[in-house]
């Protein structure tokens, strides 16, 4: 176990040199203004004045009415134009030219003037889609519960906080518990702020999130010195409860990015938080499996050395996980005046 720790926390530091969130999918939003006039929104994930080398590619039947505005807002290049386009997409392809050389999606959405909304998802092994007629609510679920697994795996600082929870839960029933106020929380959060119910700016909710990560691994080094029972110790969900709130406020302004189809909110919500859930539980399951197969190892050196690697490794893994969650706390700070 010891030796996955490290290498873990390692990666977790180079995979998160930049920022948690640098793998929000792409979004493309088309909105049927006028009789075959459609209004066209293209969000593609951005950093500074850097931006993802991802561009749409309309079917030739689509002629652009209105020049292009773009500019870069909130980590996103952000592009809207107007196009003429007699067909209404159904049935036609659109490509994202260098979607294949990224890690990311693209959601599609289309609304037309009779309500009827189709929605599709480009990725990276298929950077091509085929619009339908419409949606139905079946569309809808696949689509946002795929982006609720890719968001978890993908959002470093989440994962992150949920290792620092196993750490500090230790025994099984305890982790589960823990596990379980988290989900409770972030859910609560996720569908009010989504909602709209609560607001909360994005860049201190990302700073904070990143707060309760070298919080939480400060208490695991606590709770290794000898008498230290602290409320954190004793009740780990607790501590999950509280910060879980606030991690669902990242989740929703994820989820914001992209938007929610109008006609099947409560669904493309649900399956969202379904799929974050999902993925939640295969990176714990994930940690639980390694730490069944590496325990084995460590017990042997346990009785070949007379040593215990689980003790020095803990203690590598807090100030691992504390030093990543201080950068990226440090350098959200300094973007709010960015």
């Amino acid at each position: 176990m010891s030796r996955f720790l490290l290498i873990l926390c390692v990666t977790l530091a180079f995979a998160g040199r930049a920022h948690a969130h640098d793998l929000k999918p792409a979004y493309l939003a088309m909105t049927e203004v006028a009789p075959e006039v459609y209004s066209v929104l293209w969000k593609a994930p951005a950093m500074g004045s850097l931006r993802l080398a991802i561009y749409p590619r309309l079917p030739e039947s689509a002629t652009e009415t209105k020049p292009r505005v773009g500019a870069v807002l909130n980590d996103a290049y952000v592009e809207r134009w107007k196009v003429h386009a007699p067909k209404g997409f159904a049935a036609e392809t659109i490509r994202f030219e260098g979607l294949p050389e990224t890690r990311t999606d693209v959601l599609v959405r289309i609304e037309r003037l009779s309500g009827e909304v189709s929605t599709a998802r480009a990725t990276a092994a298929s950077p091509s889609v085929i619009i339908p007629a419409a949606t139905g609510w079946q569309q809808v679920a696949v689509a946002y519960v795929s982006l609720g697994v890719e968001h978890i795996l993908f959002g470093i600082d989440h994962l992150l906080f949920v290792l620092a929870l196993i750490l500090l839960a230790r025994s099984w029933s305890s982790v589960a518990v823990t596990i379980t106020a988290f989900t409770l929380a972030h859910s609560i959060t996720l569908g009010a702020a989504t909602l709209g119910y609560m607001h909360v700016p994005g860049p201190p909710v990302e700073a904070v999130i990143a707060l309760s990560i070298v919080l939480v691994a400060a208490e695991i080094l606590k709770s290794r010195q000898a008498g230290e029972q602290s409320l954190a110790a004793r009740m780990p969900w607790l501590v999950a409860f509280a910060f879980g709130l606030l991690h669902g406020l990242g989740f929703a302004g994820a989820l914001s990015e992209v938007g929610l189809p109008n006609h099947a909110i409560p669904v493309a919500l649900l399956f969202f938080n379904i799929g974050v859930e999902l993925g939640q539980l295969a990176f714990t399951a994930g940690v639980f499996l390694t730490f069944a197969i590496l325990g084995r190892l460590s017990l042997a050196l346990i009785r070949s050395q007379g040593s215990d690697p689980h003790a020095w490794a803990r203690v590598v893994a807090a100030y691992s996980i504390g030093g990543v969650a201080s950068f990226w706390l440090i350098d959200r700070i300094g973007g709010f005046w960015a």
